[in-house]
C-alpha cells in the first residue's frame, strides 16, 4: 500500500483560485480611481503614475508586498534580518520589472509583543537590501497589536518608490517571436510558497529547523532562511542601454503564470527545461510531499528569479554582461506565437 502524500499548495491552506477570484473582483474598483496620471493597467509588477511636464516628466513606479509565511521560520530559528532583507529585495524587484530603479522605501512591522532585539534585527536587514539596491529607507510604522497577533510573533510587509530608466515604462510591448529569454537563478525559495514548505518539511517529514540537510548542504534554516535575491544592480544597465524588451519577477504563481505578464497578447514562450538544474531543495519538497510537477511549476520559482526579453542578436552580449555582475545566467527559452507558457512538462 502507498502511504506517501500527495499535496499541493491548496492542501496546505492556500487557496490560488479564491486569491485570484478575490483580484478580479477589486479589479473594477482598482480601476475606478484612476486619474490621468496613471500608467498602464491592473495587474502588472509595479503599478506606474507619470509626473511632471515637459523635460521633467517621469514615470514613478510602486510596489507594496508582504514576507509572508516565511516569517514562521524567522521565529522558529529566531533568525531576523534575512526577512527584511527580503521585503526589500522582492518590492526592488517587481518594480525592475517595470524598468525602474528605486528612490526609497518604507517598511511596517506588527507585533505581538514589542521586542526591541528583534525589531532592530528586521530593520538592519531591510536597512542592508536598500544599501544593495540603491534606495533610500524613509521611514515606516512598528506597532505592537497583542490582540492580532501571539507573543513571539510579527507581521512583515513594505512599500517602494522607484523611477522609470526610460520616458516609458517596460512594458514588454517591444518584445517579438522568436526573442531570446533569459534566466537569473534565483537563491534557493525566495519568499514563495512558505505554507506548504512548512507543512512538508515540518508536519510530514518531522524535520526540526536546525536540522542538517545532507543533499541541501546547510540547516533547515539557513536553506529557507536564505534571503530574496536584488537583480537592480545586474539589469539596470541592460535596462538603461535597451537592451531588455521585457522582465519578469518570478514569485508567487512560478514561471507558468509570471512570465506570460511580460508578453504581449498572441504571444507565448517555450522554456527548455533542461536549460538547468533545479536546487536540491525544490527536488526535496516534491519527493517528501509527493507534490505533483504541475503544483511545483505553479507554486515555486523552480531555482529562477527573473527571466529577461532580449533581441536574438543581443542575447550573447547580455549573458556575457550579466555573468561578469555576478549572475548566475543562461538562455532558457523562447518567446513563440500563441499564448501561455510551453515545455514545462516536458
Amino acid at each position: 500500500m502507498n502511504d506517501k502524500p500527495r499535496l499541493t499548495y491548496a492542501d496546505s491552506g492556500v487557496d490560488r483560485a479564491a486569491a485570484d477570484d478575490a483580484k478580479a473582483r477589486i479589479s473594477e474598483l482598482v480601476r475606478s480611481t484612476y486619474t490621468s496620471g496613471v500608467v498602464g493597467d491592473f495587474g502588472a509588477f509595479g503599478g506606474c503614475f507619470r509626473v511632471g511636464a515637459g523635460d521633467s516628466e517621469t514615470i514613478l513606479v510602486a510596489s507594496a508586498d508582504g514576507v509572508g509565511t516565511k516569517l514562521k521560520v524567522a521565529v522558529m530559528a529566531d533568525v531576523h534580518d534575512t526577512v527584511g532583507y527580503d521585503i526589500v529585495a522582492h518590492c526592488a524587484d517587481d518594480i525592475l520589472a517595470s524598468g525602474a530603479v528605486p528612490l526609497f522605501f518604507l517598511d511596517y512591522l506588527a507585533l505581538g509583543e514589542m521586542e526591541p532585539g528583534v525589531v532592530a534585527d528586521v530593520v538592519s536587514g531591510v536597512a542592508r537590501a536598500c544599501r544593495d539596491s540603491g534606495c533610500a529607507l524613509l521611514g515606516g510604522e512598528t506597532a505592537e497589536m497583542p490582540d492580532i497577533y501571539a507573543v513571539g510573533e510579527y507581521d512583515l510587509a513594505g512599500f517602494i518608490v522607484g523611477r522609470a530608466v526610460h520616458p516609458e515604462p517596460l512594458d514588454g510591448s517591444g518584445i517579438e517571436p522568436g526573442d531570446t529569454l533569459l534566466a537569473l537563478a534565483s537563491n534557493g525559495l525566495h519568499t514563495n510558497g512558505y505554507t506548504l514548505v512548512r507543512k512538508i518539511l515540518f508536519d510530514v517529514a518531522g524535520m526540526t529547523i536546525d536540522q542538517e540537510v545532507p543533499e541541501w548542504g546547510s540547516t533547515v534554516a539557513e536553506e529557507l532562511l536564505r534571503p530574496h535575491r536584488s537583480y537592480v544592480k545586474s539589469l539596470q544597465p541592460l535596462i538603461e542601454q535597451r537592451v531588455i524588451r521585457g522582465l519578469a519577477h518570478i514569485t508567487g504563481g512560478g514561471i507558468p503564470d509570471n512570465l506570460p505578464r511580460m508578453l504581449p497578447a498572441g504571444l507565448g514562450a517555450r522554456i527548455d527545461v533542461a536549460s538547468w538544474e533545479v536546487p536540491p531543495v525544490f527536488q526535496t519538497l516534491e519527493d517528501l510531499g509527493g507534490v505533483p510537477r504541475a503544483d511545483m511549476w505553479s507554486t515555486f520559482n523552480m531555482g529562477v528569479g527573473m527571466i529577461a526579453a532580449v533581441a536574438p542578436d543581443a542575447a550573447e552580449d547580455a549573458l556575457a554582461a550579466l555573468r561578469g555582475a555576478g549572475e548566475q545566467a543562461w538562455t532558457i527559452g523562447a518567446v513563440v506565437d500563441g499564448a501561455g507558457v510551453v515545455g514545462l512538462d516536458e
